[in-house]
């Protein structure tokens, strides 16, 4: 694994962004007011509501709800990784990505090179395998595999389907003409080497599928056996190029047939992917003979809002999807779904779709197994309801499971489930009551300390005013939110945080701010503080926040204080009236109480 990229350069590559150029670049945005608006290019909509601040250097759709920064943009635009993402911003720049000490060093320009080869060479190859397809004295043979498949001239065409000649050295003889070019494809296992030395191609009388990466160069291949010799399919070993557990057959082609994909499909075959495109199904993936990794997982879910996975209905299916399902977990934010839909024996959607059709095809995706079913149906196989050690040992084995769902209504969901199978639905509805009740007490306060209906909470009122200028920390040093930890305050915490990234950063823009906190668990709620301009109902005007936001920070901190303040005398108020108070306690009420007058 590489180094991480440092810090400091990522704040450096941000700065030097202006997001209103780099979303420009690839949808066209028109100046609104001192904001930049245009159609989401992240879902379908008629009017603008997607909105570029250059001041913040943030957007933000008000429809669907996407937002971030420079980074974030080029990652849910482009359909990058991260480290992607900000290998092509610095790309953009003119810059080389620095890496930390710590992992795998970063790679030379020699190194770099060496790579931009092999992708060159294996794409020749996988031209080569097509012109086989067309040119080889025995081409027939695979030509009719392929017509007995269904399969048209535009599909194979599209998916660029090859062929690799029965001969021993065909792909040796072409490309292999010095030994380090011979010692490349062996490298790249694309011919092989036995334990005489002899070489000699690793693909042989096989139908060929070219395996490419997020951004489109052919890593790899896949080879379907003609007749009963061999397996009956061959993928590329692992490669300097090629990681199987990170990339997927079709992923490629998903992308560049969708500007907006709502459905992404994972099937186990190549020609499963191929025939579903045949029926205009243009959103199927298929793993490279593993197991869908939380890899895999990241990358479709930052791609559709909905994962269907199509398994057999048989034991080794159901296994599959089970592991497809604990991969999955830590990505479930609210907004996506996993779903299962499992065939029937001696089926695949290869052979499903030509006897339903598309349609009949796609009703059955519809009708495809929530996550939430699968899930208890596959605990409650293993753990009988009808003794107290059988729900012992489904509590035992879900709670930690659900633990790790990320979006908080989706983890409500299968938690009240489980209340239910458990017989505890009813605590489980006080518990949530009781939780809703502490909630809102806290985040109701006035001036007064007592709880009001119009105001925010104080927590929340600075945090945004950070984020929004995180000068302010530096600027006013008498504000401390250290000084209030440990009390127990809603979002105490965060504001905690946030405060100290400003305070050691004073020039940073609401842009780096969330750079810092993007794999934060409440990431989602500072950029919802950041992006609505109604946060600042608690001051007299939104001008006059806007323009005094100095102020409006300090009152927010004193505020904050004096609930607090207020909060602990009349707990210690109310200990008087049951019981006996320390010395230390009575100390402590008497100075609230002459601070309160």
């Amino acid at each position: 694994m590489a180094g991480r990229i440092p810090r400091e350069f990522i704040d450096d590559l941000i700065a030097r962004t202006d997001i209103v150029d780099l979303v420009d670049s690839r949808v066209k945005l028109k100046k609104a007011g001192k904001n930049y608006q245009a159609c989401c290019p992240f879902h379908n909509e008629k009017s603008p509501s997607f909105t570029v601040s250059q001041d913040k250097q943030f957007y933000h759709c008000f429809g669907c709800g996407a937002h971030g920064n420079a980074i974030s943009f080029m990652m849910e635009y482009d359909r990058l990784e991260f480290p992607e993402a900000v290998e092509e911003l610095a790309r953009f720049h003119g810059l080389d990505v620095p890496r930390e000490q710590g992992g795998t060093p970063a790679p030379s320009a020699s190194q770099r090179a060496q790579k931009e080869d092999d992708y060159a060479l294996l794409e020749q190859v996988a031209r080569f395998f097509a012109q086989q397809l067309k040119t080889h004295p025995q081409r027939d043979k695979a030509i009719d595999y392929l017509k007995g498949r269904g399969l048209s001239g535009e599909i194979v065409k599209t998916f660029e389907i090859g062929y690799a000649p029965p001969e021993w050295d065909g792909v040796l003889k072409t490309f292999g003409t010095t030994p380090q070019r011979q010692q490349q494809l062996l490298d790249l296992k694309v011919i092989t080497e036995n334990d005489n030395r002899r070489r000699y191609d690793f693909f042989r009388d096989r139908i060929m599928f070219p395996i490419r990466d997020k951004r489109g160069r052919v890593i790899g291949f896949g080879g379907r056996v003609l007749d009963d010799g061999g397996p009956k399919y061959l993928n590329s070993p692992e490669t300097r190029v090629f990681h199987k557990g990170s990339e997927l057959y079709g992923y490629y082609h998903v992308r560049q047939h969708n500007r907006s994909v709502e459905r992404v499909l994972i099937v186990e075959g190549y020609m499963d992917v191929v025939a579903l495109g045949q029926y205009d199904i243009h959103y199927a993936v298929a793993s490279l003979g593993t197991a869908t990794t939380p890899e895999h997982v990241q990358m479709l879910f930052r791609t559709a809002p909905e994962i269907v996975c199509c398994y057999d209905g048989d034991r080794a299916g159901r296994e599959a999807a089970w592991r497809a399902l604990e991969n999955a977990l830590p990505y479930l934010k609210d907004g996506v779904q996993m779903r299962f839909l499992f065939l029937p024996d001696g089926e695949d959607p290869d052979t499903q779709i030509r006897q339903v059709g598309k349609e009949g095809f796609e009703n059955s995706l519809d009708q495809a197994i929530p996550l939430s079913r699968f899930f208890f149906e596959s605990l409650l196989k293993k753990h009988t309801l009808s003794s107290a050690e059988g729900k012992a040992a489904l509590k035992a084995q879900a709670i930690p499971l659900i633990e790790k769902i990320q979006g908080d209504h989706q983890r409500a969901i299968l938690e009240e489930e489980l209340s239910k199978l458990l017989g505890e639905h009813s605590q489980y509805q006080l518990q949530q009551g009781l939780k809703q009740a502490q909630q809102m007490g806290r985040y109701r306060a006035s001036d007064s300390g007592r709880p009001a209906k119009s105001t925010l909470s104080p927590v929340r009122m600075m945090i945004r005013l950070l984020l929004d200028q995180p000068s302010l920390a530096a600027e006013h040093p008498q504000v401390d939110p250290r000084s209030l930890m440990g009390m127990s305050v809603a979002g105490l915490d965060v504001l905690n945080d946030v405060h100290q990234i400003c305070l050691a950063n004073p020039r940073y823009t609401s842009a780096n701010i969330l750079e810092h906190f993007r794999d934060h668990p409440h990431i989602n709620s500072l950029t919802k503080l950041l992006a609505s301009d109604s946060q600042y109902r608690g001051a007299k005007t939104l001008e006059h926040a806007l323009g005094d936001k100095g102020t409006l920070y300090r009152d927010s901190f004193a505020k904050l204080v004096n609930w607090l303040l207020q909060g602990r005398m009349e707990e210690l108020l109310g200990k008087s009236r049951v019981g006996q108070l320390s010395p230390e306690e009575k100390q402590e009420l008497n100075l609230l109480m002459r601070e309160q007058k």
